[in-house]
């Protein structure tokens, strides 16, 4: 069973950061420090961001929020350093992968030039390897080294944490992001280092092995990731707690998906990947194109189209995981492109593994607050305020 998993695990990461050909501007991301300090809330900060975890008791551990920047609605990015001094980097915080990886200044091809690169001779910290990577991603393959430096995310400090340099990136040279900060299991790690996440809870410097999610609606600042608690501010009501299917990545078994009570997907339940590296809803291409059928939406390229003035009265699609619910209004599930089309975030799978395997990305992660557990390996989700 184990093998199996992993081998659709690494199916799935063909499709983590499925949306990085998107092309839209880079822009850096103020540390969250700085800007509470610009707006003089530094001081209050702590005491006025207390948390509560329902059904967890995690009093007296230290919570970290990290700003991420909304990019369109299409990409979270946030801002890490690593080197001494620090060097900062724009990355992805994927639940989908499990590596952290930036670019080098040993690689010359255009998509690295167009990136921050680190300079590994600038750090005084820096401690290369002979061990190598490569990772398959939606948008093309990420290969370089192995190298430990110090990273630091916010006020988490990990020393001597490894993480890869890539030397060639056969990716779009417009991606909006630097690199990628793996936060899934270490099993599924394609070059073998550990995580930050687990290498942070090991050294003690998370209280509590949990991490989450709060991402912000039509490109709106105010979305963040959270280590070591949660803050319940940023959700209604109560977490639904879902176990992993198997532990060791952050997948659940769904029941099934419907549209007016009618099933059309899922209809003997199904798998589902809670992955914040992808944009998008993602699936087996019969199950999507049954859904772009029934909401009326017309294909055009690549993607598939629906009349603007349509949106708000497009039905809901309901994802009902551990006897729960999830819906998805219309308005949530189209977004408009460049030139006021509107489409679909739904999306098939490049990839057709024997078992049904669902990717719920940001399209839903917007509308649901996410609770990444590895104490008790699972994940919780609530309505996002």
């Amino acid at each position: 069973m184990q093998e199996r998993s992993m081998k659709w695990f690494v199916l799935l990461g063909l499709v983590s950061i499925s949306e990085c050909i998107v092309k839209i501007p880079l822009r850096r991301v103020k540390t969250m420090r700085k800007t509470l300090s610009e707006k003089n809330m530094l001081n209050n900060f702590p005491k006025e961001h207390a948390y509560r975890l329902s059904q967890i008791s995690f009093r007296g551990s230290n919570l970290t929020i990290h700003p991420l920047r909304n990019t369109k609605d299409l990409v979270y990015l946030g801002n890490i350093t690593i080197g001494t001094p620090p060097q900062e980097f724009q990355v992805v915080f994927d639940t989908g992968s499990s590596d952290l990886w930036v670019p080098s200044n040993f690689c010359a091809i255009e998509a690295c030039s167009l990136h921050t690169r680190f300079r590994h001779l600038q750090s005084s910290t820096f401690r290369p390897t002979n061990r190598t990577f490569s990772i398959t991603y939606g948008c093309g393959t990420v290969k370089g080294i192995v190298v430990h430096d110090t990273v630091r995310i916010g006020d988490l400090v990990s020393t001597d944490q490894p993480f890869g340099l890539s030397t060639a990136e056969y990716v779009s040279r417009r991606t909006p992001f630097d690199g990628v900060l793996g936060l899934n299991y270490p099993s599924i790690s394609s070059s073998g280092a550990i995580p930050i996440f687990d290498k942070l809870k090991n050294e003690g410097a998370i209280s509590e092995p949990v991490f989450a999610f709060y991402l912000s609606k039509d490109g709106q600042e105010g979305s963040v990731v959270m280590f070591g608690g949660v803050d319940h501010r940023y959700y209604k009501g109560e977490l639904n707690w879902v176990p992993l299917i198997p532990e060791g990545n952050w997948m659940v078994h769904m029941d099934r998906i419907s549209i007016e009570r009618n099933v059309i997907a899922c209809s003997a339940g199904c798998k589902a990947v809670v992955d914040t590296g992808a944009a998008f809803i993602e699936g087996p291409k019969s199950q999507v194109d049954n859904m772009q059928k029934f909401i009326g939406a017309r294909p055009r390229g690549s993607k598939y189209y629906v009349p603007c003035s349509a949106v708000n009265t497009l039905p809901s699609i309901i994802f009902t995981i551990n006897s729960i619910n999830y819906t998805v209004p219309g308005r949530a599930y189209i977004l408009k492109n460049p030139r006021g089309r509107c489409y679909t975030t739904f999306k098939e799978n490049q990839w057709s593994p024997s078992t049904e395997i669902w990717i719920l990305g940001d399209v839903f992660l917007r509308l649901y607050f996410s609770v990444f557990d590895r104490g008790h390996d699972r994940i919780g989700l609530a309505r996002a305020v």
